[in-house]
């Protein structure tokens, strides 16, 4: 006698979130001082990961402050993977040696990213202050302010630590409320996301 038996298999489909993480490194460049922020977003949703300066203030020869800089920037992109580096731009001052030596220390976090295949975003000082406190002459303890409010923390360190965090946070913030860039690929479609543009 053949005895069978139905087996019912129970399927259960795990729905995965379509919205990817996003890891933005920021940096507030400096020969004396340099600060970073890390922060990982999702949707509209950002969260602090690490918020640290590097004091170059022992590093007396130039050349090697820069060399310290292209390798702290090299550790931080290891330990962290950024998708995206946000870095604030050198603004113009009336010292032009200390203008110069703050755009190396600039191009060389650059070059460090580049060298690691990371996208490069640059904002300057103003954009970045208007974007995270709506005012683009907020002093840097008014941005320390916002960055734990924004985020959630308590900080106590060093201003420029906050300042490479806000560098972070306003690229996310020049996306479409996810953080994703809307830029259109051609005319149509541009027109075609902007019809208020059209007359």
């Amino acid at each position: 006698m053949l005895i069978t038996f139905d087996v019912v298999v129970s399927t259960k489909i795990v729905q995965q979130s379509t919205t990817p993480e996003r890891v933005i490194l920021g940096i507030d460049p400096g020969t004396t001082i340099m600060g970073y922020g890390v922060i990982v977003t999702k949707g509209k949703k950002m969260s602090l990961v690490d918020l640290n300066v590097l004091n170059l203030n022992k590093i007396e020869n130039h050349p090697l402050k820069l060399k310290k800089i292209f390798e702290t920037l090299l550790e931080l992109i290891e330990k962290y993977q950024p998708d995206e580096l946000a870095i604030e731009a050198p603004f113009f001052g009336k010292n032009v040696q200390s203008m110069l030596k703050l755009g190396r220390a600039q191009g060389v976090a650059m070059a460090a990213a580049l060298y690691r295949d990371i996208p490069i975003f640059e904002y300057l000082p103003k954009k970045i202050k208007q974007s995270v406190t709506g005012n683009g002459n907020a002093s840097k303890e008014q941005v320390a302010a916002m960055m734990e409010h924004l985020l959630e923390f308590k900080f106590s360190g060093k201003l420029d630590a906050t300042d490479g965090l806000a560098a972070a946070v306003c690229h996310f913030l020049q996306g479409d409320g996810t953080g994703s860039k809307t830029k259109a690929k051609d005319w149509s479609s541009f027109l075609a996301a902007n019809p208020n543009r059209i007359k």
